[in-house]
C-alpha cells in the first residue's frame, strides 16, 4: 500500500515536470508590477494578462511567476475557459529560485507609541478597514482578549451580567465578542451593548439574532446534518476585541471606523522594521467550474405545483428535508416544477408503501421510476434529469402505482456541468486573508469548521483562501498557504481527481484542507459526486487558530479520497475529520439500539472507498474535547481503509482512533498509537457504529471502548515503554511525508525514539517549542535521534526540579550535562556539538537524576 500510494503521488509530480519542461514561446512571464502584453522574461506582464493570453495558446502553457508580493484585493479567478485543452495542462509555477506570494494583506507602517504604561503602539490604516487578523513578521497577532474563563458572570435572558461595572465603560461595544468553548464547539457572538445596571454591575446584551442561533434555538435538524445540536453558548471562555483589553504582548485591536490599528509588540520586535500585514481580502484564488454549489430546495418551494388531492405533513421525524413532505394516495395526481437550468433531481421517500410514477420533461415522458423498497429511506433521488439545453424546463411526476407518492424536495442544476480542469499551481505562496462575517453575524458552530448560516440555518463552511469549485485534475504541488484568517485550501462542489501534494498549510484561522460537501449525501450521479481526490505528503499544522473547532483535514461526503503520508499537528480540535451524517446511513434497528426515537431518520450516502494511510497526526485537541487525531463519522457505502497511521500526543483527553456515530465498513489495521496517556486508543461508543474490522494495531495503552455492532475487533498489541517491535517500528518509519523535514525537531517528531516511561504535555505557556514537551520521572529513561548532518543541539527545560542528563553520541559517552537551575529556562541548549563528519549520527540523552527530565526538541546542523 505504501509503495502504491507514493508512486501515485510521485506520478503527479512527474507529470507536472514533463508538462512544464522544454518551453519556449509557451512560457508566459509575470511579475508583481508587470504591465503590457508581451509577457516575456524581459517585459513580464500582470497575472491576469497572462491568464487571458493563456486562453489563446495551444498545447501545454506555463505561466511563470517572478518573485515578490502580488497584492490582491479580490481573488485571482480561473474558469472553464482557463482549463487545459486536449490533454494539455495550464501550469502556474514559481520561476526558478523565486518566491511569489499572493497576498490579501495591506502593509502597515508608521507605528508610534500611544500608551507607555501598556506599551501600546498605533498606526493609521484606511478608514473603514475591516479585518479580524494581523500578522507581524509572519507571526499571528492575537485580537485583544480577556483572561480565559473570567469569573463573576452569570447568564441572563439576553446575555450575561456581572457585578463589575467597568465593562460598561468600554468603547465600540458592538465590536466586542463573547466566545464560548464548549465540548467540541466554539461559539461566538457580538455584543449589542454593555450597560451599567441598578446594582452597579454590567449587563452584556448579546446580539439578539446570534443569541438566538447560539443559545435559545441552536439549529438542530438532526441526521444527516448534525447529531444532538448541543451544546449551547452558555458561558464566557473569554471576551474579545475591546481596546480596554490591550496590554498583553502580541495582541492587537483594530478601530476601523477611526482608521487606527493598535498593537503591543512582543519582546525583540521593532515595529519600525517589522513587516506588519493587515489582511483585507477573504480569498486569493478561485478556480470554479459550473454550476456552483448544488443544494436541495424544499417541497414547499413556491415554484412547485401539486395537482390533485395532495396532503402536506410537517414535523415528521423520518429524516425528510426540513421535516416535511407533500403526499398523495391517488393515481393520476401530479407534481410539477418549472425551472431554469440543465437538469433537476426530485427527492422523495422510498418505502414498501410507495410505488411507481411516470416522469415527463417538457411534456414528454422520459422514464418510469419506482419508489418501492423494503425499508423506509428518506431524501432519495427518485428522478434525475441531466443534459438538458440551458433554459426553462418543466418536470412532472404522475403517480401510477403504490399506496403513496411523496415529494420531499428538488435540486436544480442551473447550468451545464462544466468542470474547470487540468490546471497546476506549483511553488506559490498564498498568505494574509481574513473572514469578517462573524464580526456582524457571530459564529454558529456545528462541528469541525462546518457552521450554520445565521439566516438560512443551512450548512456552510469557513471559506478558504484557495478555493476550487467543480474542478477536475487540479493540482497544488509544493505550494505554501500561511497566515490566513480563513481556511487554507478547499476542493469543493464535487471536485474530482484533484491533488494537494507536498505542500505546507500552516497558521490558519479555519480548516487546513477541506474536501467535499456535507449536503450532497443523496447524490446518485457520478459527475455530481466528490471523488478521486488526493491529499498527500503535506505538512498541515496550527489550524483553527481563530475558530478552534476547525480541523487539519476535513473530508465530507466523498468516494475514493486518499489522505496519505501527511504530517498534521498542533490543532485545537481533531487532526482529521472524515465523513458526515452521524447515524443517517445506519439502519433503524441500530438507531433504536442507540436509543434514538422511532421512526428513524434513515437514508443513504455515496461515501465510500476512502483511504487514510500513513499519516502522522500529533499534538491535537489543544483546546476542545470529544475528538481525536483521526475521527470518522457516518456510514460508508463501500469499504474504506485506515492503515499505517501514527497517532499520538493528545493535549486534552481524546480518542486516538475515533470511529464515531454511524461509522461503518472501515478496515482499520496496522496503526500505531503512542503518548496518549490514559485516553482510549479506540472508541466505538454506540451501536450505530457497525461492520468495522479493527486488527493488528500497536498501542502503548490497552484502554478502549467497543459498543459497536458486528465489529471484528482484535485487541491491540500493547507495547510498554515504547519498545516497539519491528512491525510497529516499520509503520513509524514510513509514516508522514517523504519530503525533507525541518532541522528544528520538536519533541513529538517521529525521528525521536523514546525508551522508558514517558508522558506528554501540550498547551504549555512557558515558551517551549510549539508549547509541548515529553517528560519522564524515571531514571534511565532515554530519547534518541538518528540524523544526517555535522552537528546537533539538544533543547530542554532547565529548572530547580531538573537534574543531570546523560549524553551518548554515536555510542560514545559524553560528559553529562546539568539541567538544574534556580529559575526556569525554556528551549535551553544544554548540549551542542558541531564539526562532525558529514553523514549519519545518533544522539541519545537520558535521565540520570532529579525529579523530571524534559525533551523539548533538537536542532540539527546540515
Amino acid at each position: 500500500m505504501r509503495f502504491a500510494i507514493v508512486v501515485a503521488a510521485h506520478l503527479v509530480a512527474a507529470a507536472t515536470a514533463v508538462s512544464t519542461a522544454g518551453y519556449t514561446s509557451d512560457v508566459l512571464h509575470v511579475s508583481p508590477d508587470g504591465r503590457g502584453s508581451s509577457c516575456s522574461a524581459q517585459a513580464p506582464c500582470a497575472l491576469t494578462t497572462a491568464r487571458d493570453r493563456a486562453r489563446n495558446q495551444s498545447g501545454d502553457v506555463v505561466v511563470e511567476l517572478g518573485g515578490g508580493t502580488y497584492r490582491l484585493t479580490s481573488p485571482f479567478t480561473l474558469g472553464p475557459q482557463d482549463s487545459g485543452r486536449a490533454g494539455h495542462a495550464i501550469v502556474y509555477r514559481a520561476a526558478a529560485g523565486q518566491r511569489p506570494v499572493l497576498s490579501g494583506g495591506t502593509k502597515v507602517t508608521g507605528f508610534t507609541q500611544v500608551d507607555a504604561a501598556k506599551n501600546i503602539y498605533r498606526a493609521t490604516v484606511p478608514k473603514g478597514a475591516d479585518s479580524r487578523d494581523l500578522f507581524v513578521d509572519g507571526t499571528r497577532a492575537q485580537r485583544a482578549r480577556s483572561a480565559v474563563n473570567p469569573g463573576g458572570f452569570s447568564t441572563t435572558a439576553t446575555g450575561f451580567t456581572t457585578s463589575d461595572g467597568s465593562y460598561a465603560d468600554w468603547t465600540n461595544q458592538s465590536q466586542v465578542e463573547v466566545v464560548n468553548d464548549n465540548a467540541w464547539k466554539q461559539m461566538r457572538c457580538p455584543l449589542a451593548s454593555i450597560t451599567r445596571n441598578a446594582a452597579g454591575g454590567s449587563d452584556l446584551t448579546v446580539d439578539p439574532g446570534c443569541w438566538n442561533n447560539n443559545h435559545n434555538s441552536v439549529p438542530n435538524p438532526g441526521f444527516p446534518f448534525n447529531g444532538a445540536g448541543l451544546p449551547t453558548l452558555n458561558g464566557i471562555s473569554w471576551l474579545e476585541n475591546a481596546y480596554q483589553l490591550l496590554g498583553t504582548p502580541g495582541q492587537f485591536y483594530l478601530d476601523g471606523a477611526a482608521g487606527y490599528v493598535y498593537y503591543v509588540p512582543r519582546p525583540g520586535e521593532n515595529l519600525a522594521k517589522a513587516d506588519v500585514e493587515l489582511p483585507t481580502a477573504q480569498e486569493l484564488l478561485d478556480v470554479s467550474g459550473t454550476p456552483g454549489h448544488l443544494a436541495p430546495l424544499n417541497d414547499t418551494d413556491w415554484r412547485a405545483t401539486y395537482t390533485g388531492s395532495w396532503g402536506y405533513q410537517n414535523g415528521r421525524p423520518t429524516g425528510d428535508l426540513a421535516g416535511d413532505v407533500h403526499y398523495t394516495s391517488t393515481n393520476g395526481d401530479s407534481f410539477s416544477y418549472t425551472f431554469t437550468g440543465t437538469g433537476i433531481q426530485v427527492l422523495s421517500e422510498t418505502n414498501s408503501d410507495e410505488g411507481t410514477a411516470d416522469v415527463y420533461v417538457d411534456g414528454v415522458k422520459t422514464q418510469t421510476v419506482n419508489a418501492s423498497t423494503s425499508e423506509r429511506l428518506a431524501q432519495q433521488a427518485l428522478a434525475s434529469v441531466t443534459g438538458l439545453a440551458r433554459g426553462q424546463h418543466t418536470i412532472k411526476l404522475v403517480k401510477t402505482g403504490g399506496d403513496y407518492m411523496l415529494v420531499d424536495g428538488v435540486t436544480v442544476i442551473p447550468d451545464v456541468v462544466t468542470p474547470v480542469h487540468d490546471i497546476t499551481f506549483s511553488g506559490i505562496t498564498f498568505a494574509d486573508t481574513t473572514w469578517n462575517a462573524p464580526t456582524a453575524e457571530g459564529y454558529v458552530d456545528n462541528q469541525a469548521g462546518v457552521l450554520w448560516d445565521p439566516t438560512t440555518r443551512s450548512p456552510i463552511r469557513i471559506p478558504a483562501a484557495v478555493q476550487v469549485h467543480r474542478g477536475q485534475r487540479i493540482t497544488f504541488s509544493d505550494d505554501t498557504v500561511r497566515n490566513v484568517g480563513t481556511s487554507g485550501i478547499e476542493l469543493a462542489d464535487q471536485t474530482q481527481d484533484s491533488t494537494v501534494y507536498r505542500s505546507s498549510v500552516t497558521d490558519t484561522s479555519g480548516i487546513g484542507v477541506a474536501v467535499g460537501e456535507v449536503d450532497d449525501y443523496y447524490q446518485t450521479q457520478a459527475p455530481l459526486q466528490t471523488s478521486g481526490n488526493t491529499v498527500s505528503d503535506n505538512t498541515i499544522q496550527r489550524v483553527g487558530q481563530e475558530f478552534a473547532d476547525a480541523v487539519g483535514v476535513l473530508v465530507g461526503h466523498s468516494r475514493n479520497t486518499t489522505l496519505s503520508h501527511n504530517d498534521i499537528g498542533y490543532t485545537p480540535y481533531s487532526g482529521v475529520s472524515i465523513g458526515w451524517g452521524w447515524g443517517w446511513a445506519s439502519s433503524c434497528d441500530l438507531q433504536a439500539k442507540q436509543g434514538l426515537s422511532q421512526p428513524c431518520a434513515h437514508g443513504t450516502t455515496y461515501t465510500g472507498g476512502n483511504h487514510v494511510v500513513g499519516n502522522h497526526v500529533h499534538s491535537v485537541m489543544g483546546e476542545l474535547n470529544d475528538g481525536g487525531p483521526i475521527y470518522t463519522l457516518g456510514g460508508q457505502a463501500s469499504q474504506s481503509e485506515f492503515t499505517g497511521n501514527v497517532l499520538g500526543e493528545c493535549v486534552n483527553g481524546c480518542n486516538a482512533i475515533y470511529h464515531d456515530e454511524g461509522s461503518s465498513l472501515w478496515y482499520t489495521h496496522d496503526n500505531v498509537v503512542k503518548s496518549i496517556g490514559g485516553s482510549l486508543w479506540l472508541n466505538l461508543w454506540t451501536p450505530t457504529i457497525h461492520d468495522d474490522t479493527i486488527v493488528n494495531n500497536f498501542t502503548d495503552t490497552g484502554n478502549y471502548n467497543n459498543n459497536g455492532t458486528n465489529i471484528t475487533l482484535q485487541p491491540s498489541t500493547v507495547v510498554p515503554d515504547q519498545n516497539w517491535p519491528a512491525a510497529a517500528q516499520a509503520i513509524i518509519d514510513a509514516a508522514g511525508p517523504d519530503t525533507p523535514r525541518s532541522n528544528l525537531v520538536d519533541d513529538d517528531d517521529l525521528r525521536i525514539a523514546y525508551r522508558g516511561s514517558w508522558s506528554f504535555q501540550g498547551g504549555r505557556s512557558y515558551g517551549d517549542l510549539n508549547g509541548n514537551v515529553h517528560y519522564s520521572q524515571q531514571d534511565g529513561a532515554s530519547a534518541s535521534i538518528t540524523f544526517t548532518g555535522t552537528g546537533i543541539s539538544f533543547l530542554t527545560e532547565t529548572n530547580s526540579d531538573e537534574g543531570h542528563v546523560g549524553v551518548t553520541l554515536d555510542g560514545v559517552a559524553q560528559p553529562a550535562v546539568n539541567a538544574n537551575t534556580a529559575q526556569r529556562g525554556v528551549q535551553q541548549k544544554v548540549f551542542s556539538v558541531k564539526g562532525l563528519h558529514p553523514g549519519s549520527h545518533t544522539l541519545t540523552v537520558s535521565k540520570l537524576d532529579g525529579t523530571y527530565f524534559l525533551v523539548d526538541g533538537f536542532q540539527l546542523l546540515g
